[in-house]
């Protein structure tokens, strides 16, 4: 999982690849294609940005390139420099990465747990050295390389899912708070409920609603910005139960299934948003507002 600013990409490069020296005699055409596959998502006023963050052709080289010109022969003309420079698969996939780290919110994310046995050392792998031997063993599964050079016994796709790098880190290292009690707020929650802007012709059990409304509403999210997700996904399998004898339903061995899926650009604050706006009763369903603290966004609800 990647964080950080996307155009940091010395330190990124650095962080993740290094600069691997060998290369052979010709450029490969299935790293050819690549490379060209990959300059053609790159928006052309991106163009130079990215490839200046790439380091692979030199400022000069890129000076010779007609940036003007249809992106079809821009393209062409940047394969070849690289044919002349003979581009490694490293190369190609150094260049795949810093894009993805530009425009890492048009992916999903998964998120994966890393677990050492209970008696190991838990301290986190030196980077260079996890580097060095993930590269020695990546003939491998990706999944069983990470593990072996990681030095952890599983790795576990966890039931989390977003677009946003930073706000799936937030959730996973718990960094930020979730419980209302435990937040440090120098303004008390009566004053702050006060200083919205009421019409004095509302009645005194309104206000004493919409205080204990809100007074919910940050006890469940916090008085905080919500990690961003755009969904959460339910899927619901139980058994009919009735009194009623007979009926189809009543006598089926398999559960009934269905799945529930909530949608929205920014899921965590849509859902914050219900109660204070009268749309919805506070307090919210714990299925909802627990995505956070249990790191989830796919649940699957069975009957005990």
């Amino acid at each position: 999982m990647t964080t950080g600013n996307p155009m940091n990409m010395s330190e990124y490069k650095k962080n993740l690849l290094g600069r691997d020296n060998c290369s052979t005699k010709e450029m490969d055409e299935t790293v050819a294609e690549f490379i060209r596959r990959t300059i053609l998502k790159i928006p052309m006023n991106e163009m130079m940005t990215i490839l200046k963050a790439w380091d692979f052709l030199s400022e000069n080289q890129l000076q010779t390139i007609n940036f003007r010109q249809r992106k079809e022969c821009l393209v062409q003309d940047l394969v070849g420099l690289c044919e002349e420079k003979s581009a490694s698969v490293n190369d190609a996939a150094l260049l795949d990465i810093i894009y993805t780290q530009v425009h890492r919110h048009q992916k999903v994310w998964d998120v994966f747990q890393m677990n050492k046995e209970p008696d190991e050392d838990v301290d986190l792998f030196d980077m260079e050295q996890f580097k060095c031997s993930f590269k020695k063993i990546l003939q491998r599964a990706l999944k069983n390389a990470l593990t072996v050079a990681s030095k952890h016994h599983q790795i576990v796709k966890m039931d989390l899912r977003s677009r946003h790098l930073d706000s799936l880190k937030a959730i996973v290292f718990k960094q930020y708070d979730q419980t209302f009690e435990n937040h440090n707020s120098t303004t008390p929650l009566q004053e702050r409920c006060l200083d919205v802007n009421m019409d004095s012709r509302i009645i005194h059990e309104n206000k004493v609603e919409k205080e204990r409304v809100q007074r919910i509403t940050q006890e469940s999210f916090g008085d905080y910005p919500q990690p961003q997700l755009e969904f959460a996904q339910y899927k619901l399998e139980t058994k009919f139960k009735s009194d009623l004898n007979g009926g189809i339903l009543a006598e089926r061995k398999e559960p009934l299934r269905c799945l529930i899926k909530f949608s929205s650009p920014h899921l965590l604050e849509a859902l914050k948003s219900l109660a204070p706006a009268g749309i919805a009763d506070a307090p919210l369903s714990p299925l909802l507002t627990c995505i956070p603290n249990k790191g989830m966004n796919y649940f699957k609800i069975r009957d005990k």
